[in-house]
């Protein structure tokens, strides 16, 4: 899953210093991830610790509940996270070899919208409210690509035409507060990929639409994809269904960390992670002779000021055993490209040392 410079497989490592395999250069290497916020009630780690790797021309699926990490962590690749009361403490983002949080603010302001672009999860407030919709779309075009403002503005017409915006040249005249909900998703949307991106963050790209333009919305992200051999996507999204048609990856989030990473199908097919487990037992069923309750997983997420000490999901899990609550377990490879940070298979603390 994660580069370095090792070629060991399923090896149990000590807590912060993890060992993971080469395989390829990533596009975009995301090391030691840490960004808190400091508000009254105290610090809050909302990422802390997240290595993850998006591969040139994939889908990576980010998924967990509200509150697990996933937005802050792609606020965090732009360099987006509000401040104050939030900061990026530690760690590398690392997007063609380059350390984005290293780079000049000139330089960061050049990626964003050209190489790396990003649909933002609340289209309601990410709209400036006094421009037309038509100025909103053609800023990120002129401020990038050489050439007419009657080219950039028949480049958003026809990125609009193709999120689904119908008559969408009278729409360029009209200001956010004109349209509803699903279409100033889809402003966000034309936006984000005016420029083909080479990597596409998508928080919840879908949540304001309905089922017949999520396809559609889908299939153009895939299409825009598809254009560059190297471009990726990273997929941020609560709709598992979606992951399993769309994703090639998943990670699984939880408590600011990356709890596990695997191929689509063998994450669906066969997860190895309690809280994994929790989220796919509770998608409803249709294979069997009779409706029945859907599974839900105890408790709720715990206050980000105050998480377990060590694994993260120890206060709802309910395979928990004796390290669990005071024992941070590492994230290990526990089979070809399939990581998991869990106790139970960590071979020091795990089923065996559970049972000696």
């Amino acid at each position: 899953m994660l580069g370095a410079d090792s070629d060991t497989t399923k090896v149990a490592t000590p807590i912060g210093s993890e060992v993971r395999p080469s395989a390829g250069r990533p596009l975009l290497e995301i090391r030691g991830l840490r960004t808190h916020f400091w508000t009254e009630a105290g610090v809050a780690k909302a990422v802390d610790g997240v290595d993850l790797d998006i591969r040139p021309g994939e889908v990576l699926g980010l998924v967990g509940e509200s509150g697990s990490g996933k937005s802050v962590t792609a606020l965090s690749v732009l360099r987006l996270v509000p401040s104050p009361p939030g900061r990026i403490v530690a760690g590398e983002i690392r997007f063609r070899g380059r350390d984005l949080l290293a780079v000049p603010w000139e330089e960061i302001r050049s990626i964003r919208g050209r190489e790396i672009s990003m649909i933002f999860q609340e289209p309601m407030t990410s709209l400036n409210p006094v421009l037309t919709i038509g100025r909103q779309v053609m800023e990120v075009i002129l401020t990038h690509r050489p050439g007419s403002k009657a080219d950039a503005q028949a480049r958003a017409v026809e990125m609009l035409t193709r999120v689904g915006i119908p008559d969408a040249r009278a729409r360029m005249t009209q200001y956010p507060h004109e349209l509803s909900g699903g279409m100033r998703q889809r402003v966000m949307i034309a936006i984000a990929i005016a420029l083909d991106p080479v990597l596409l963050i998508a928080d919840e790209p879908t949540t304001a639409l309905d089922v017949t333009i999520q396809a559609q919305i889908l299939d153009l992200m895939l299409s825009i994809k598809d254009r560059r051999p190297e471009a990726a996507i990273l997929l941020i999204t609560h709709n598992l269904a979606v992951v399993a048609e769309t994703c090639d990856r998943v990670a699984v989030m939880y408590g600011g960390k990356i709890q596990e990473v695997a191929p689509v199908r063998e994450l669906f097919g066969a997860p190895l992670h309690p809280y994994t487990r929790g989220l796919l037992a509770s998608l409803p069923r249709v294979d069997g002779e009779k409706a029945a309750r859907l599974t839900t997983i105890p408790g709720s997420v715990p206050d980000i000021h105050r998480l377990p000490a060590g694994c993260k999901f120890s206060t709802r899990c309910q395979e928990r055993f004796e390290p669990c609550a005071g024992l941070e377990p590492p994230l290990i490879e526990v089979g070809p490209d399939h990581w998991v940070r869990c106790h139970l298979h960590d071979e020091c603390h795990g089923y065996f040392g559970r049972h000696s």
